[in-house]
């Protein structure tokens, strides 16, 4: 087994570990399930990637977000450590590979989603890797109690029984008590055994603001904080605006959301890391993987669905442990607004029936087929389609996927591949006898190496300046030669991917569980309720009110909120009596004093706690008035 510190240095070049990160390690590395509560950017990665790298076998990481597997993915393989993801954008040949190459070869990390583990193909595979660990990320998508609840996760119990006495990781940056003690439950755990770290981020500066002009004061807190940032909005239309609104006053910005391709995205996001761009404005769908650790502020422009949501959202600032501010900014409307979004996420049972009829019809899926089939997913084609509202399909499909009927994963673009089906013998003849593409086959082993062994990325614009042609005449020979089974043609996509997990029911049968629905609509309204008390709290430190949140119940005031800066001018703490009422002493011993230049005397403290504390010292028989009223020691 080699040496974690070793590990640590030679892979990421830190020659000590992050506080918790090396209890969790050997925890892993005893043989014990362990659940690992980490805030955002507190290096949950390396909870599990450096015990899997310290012993033989493969490390299989449960993860929900695509995008997040192919950072992490990009990541350890420019390490020189051996990791691919298995995605629903995949070829199934490319699949089948890519399993082979995990029983076979030398690969250490295997990044599945849970919808993936339910797969036979993969349950038989798995049995026969050698796997050493299985980090389960996000892992609080288990519990129906937290925020993003996942059916798919509840299956992940029977990766016990596909592979006994491994340990698991479970990893999760934001969970209740509740849901602490439900991922441990869901997930078999033999025994509890939560190892957290504090949720509390001392160096940001909590603040909400309420505003009615909320663009006016973007601009101003953007020109009094230096340093880059994040402005979160609700929709994608918000984001351009608010990024040309910023432009117009003179302000380096850009606007980042799902909808735009992949390139696009890429190239925004890396030119606000490298400091090109000074604030992006974004969904939620930006910042996950993302570690920037000079972020000087994150501000809301929209109230969030949940306190797990802005916790998340605005940890990603001040990750390089310097001042930071998280900034809400809400007027009246907001309320209302959250409200109708929290409506409007649970259509009713006829519309979730409806959307899953208009699904079925649109990739014409005969009843009690497409188990296992995955589509690409056009929302805006399937609304226009049959005239529907894209805000009620979305949310009947999210609770169409709670049921486990089907999964929908968020939009990753994943260039076309290709993988030749011949051998080189067969092949060469095939080219003999078919040299009208002879040319062209020659030109994709020349331009890419390794399309015999397994599935290679290709450009079909670049193959199309080649040869002097247009690329759809270059995706018409690659669909020819796939159908005459030359070669596999994955072609490009960046589309949503669909799956259904169960055959196609008849809408009618579709069986949705009323209770389950009540439930979820119950804890949406808890989570709005909680993010309206944090808002419109004026007497409990921002930081307070968080961590009791997450179950942190005797944490210390921050001390540098809105709402502690602002009782700071009135209440007088232990401390700044201690020193008030010593200067007090230190002067009338001296000499008695009037009222006035006695308080004009004190320094260091307002004027309001300096009378604050000369009252309690009179009341606690320390001070008194002389003849001449004038203030003396006793």
């Amino acid at each position: 087994m080699a040496a974690i510190h070793d590990i640590l240095e030679k892979n990421w070049g830190f020659k000590t570990f992050r506080p918790l990160q090396e209890e969790i390690i050997q925890s892993v590395l005893n043989g014990n399930d362990t659940l690992a509560l980490l805030p955002t950017g507190g290096g949950k990665s390396i909870c599990f990637q450096v015990p899997a790298l310290a012993k033989d076998g493969i490390c299989i990481v449960v993860s929900p977000l695509i995008a997040l597997m192919k950072d992490q993915v990009q990541n350890l393989t420019k390490k020189d450590i051996k990791a691919i993801a298995i995605t629903s954008a995949m070829h199934k040949r490319e699949i089948d590979i890519a399993l082979d190459n995990c029983v076979h070869g030398n690969i250490k990390f295997l990044y599945l989603s849970p919808e993936r583990l339910e797969t036979e193909i993969v349950k038989v595979r798995l049995q026969k890797m050698k796997v050493n660990l299985i980090a389960i990320d996000e892992s609080h998508c288990i519990s129906q109690w937290g925020y993003d609840f996942r059916p798919s996760y509840l299956k992940l119990i029977e990766l016990r029984e596909l592979l006994p006495g491994i340990p698991m990781l479970a990893l999760t940056a934001t969970a209740t008590p509740e849901v602490v003690k439900d991922i441990q439950l869901k997930l078999g755990f033999k025994k509890e055994n939560l190892l957290q770290k504090s949720f509390e981020r001392k160096n940001i500066v909590y603040v909400v603001l309420a505003e009615e002009d909320k663009l006016s004061r973007l601009v101003k807190i953007v020109n009094s904080v230096k340093g880059t940032g994040v402005v979160y909005v609700r929709n994608r239309k918000k984001t351009q605006e608010i990024a040309s609104y910023l432009a117009g006053h003179k302000i380096s910005a850009d606007f980042y959301h799902a909808g735009l391709d992949a390139k696009t995205r890429d190239l925004k996001q890396s030119n606000w890391i490298q400091n090109k761009t000074r604030i992006i404005v974004c969904t939620n769908a930006f910042g996950m993987g993302i570690d920037k650790p000079d972020v000087r502020f994150v501000v809301h422009i929209d109230l969030p669905d949940s306190l797990e949501a802005y916790f998340q959202e605005a940890g990603r600032g001040g990750r390089d442990e310097k001042k930071a501010f998280a900034i809400l900014l809400y007027n009246a409307g907001d309320k209302i607004e959250l409200e109708r979004n929290v409506e409007t996420s649970f259509p009713t049972l006829e519309e979730i029936r409806q959307t899953y009829q208009a699904v079925a019809n649109f990739y014409q899926i005969p009843t009690g087929s497409a188990e296992g089939v995955t589509y690409d997913f056009n929302i805006s084609a399937l609304c226009e389609t049959y005239k529907l509202h894209a805000i009620t399909v979305y949310n009947s499909l999210k609770f169409i996927e709670r049921e486990g009927y089907i999964s929908l994963t968020e939009s990753v673009f994943q260039p076309s591949r290709i993988k030749l089906d011949m051998n080189r013998e067969d092949l060469y003849k095939f080219q003999i006898s078919n040299p009208k593409f002879d040319v062209f086959i020659k030109l994709l082993l020349r331009s890419y190496s390794g399309l015999f062994d397994s599935f290679v990325k290709i450009n079909e614009f670049e193959l199309a300046k080649k040869t002097n042609t247009t690329k759809d005449e270059i995706v018409k020979k690659l669909n020819y030669l796939q159908q005459i089974k030359v070669l596999t043609y994955a072609i490009q996509t960046e589309l949503p991917q669909l799956t259904f997990l169960k055959p196609r029911v008849d809408a009618k049968d579709l069986s949705l569980s009323k209770e389950n629905f009540s439930m979820l609509k119950k804890r949406a309204i808890e989570r709005m309720e909680s993010v309206l008390n944090y808002t419109e709290s004026t007497h409990k430190c921002r930081s307070q009110l968080l961590l009791s949140y997450f179950g942190e119940n005797n944490s210390d005031r921050c001390n540098h909120c809105d709402v502690c800066l602002e009782e700071n001018k009135t209440v007088l703490h232990t401390d700044e009596f201690e020193n008030i009422s010593a200067q007090i002493r230190q002067l009338l011993a001296v000499h008695p004093l009037d009222l006035k230049h006695l308080v004009d005397s004190i320094s260091g403290s307002h004027e309001n706690k300096v009378i604050h504390a000369i009252q309690l010292m009179i009341d606690n028989d320390q001070l008194k008035y002389d003849d001449e009223n004038l203030l003396c020691l006793n």
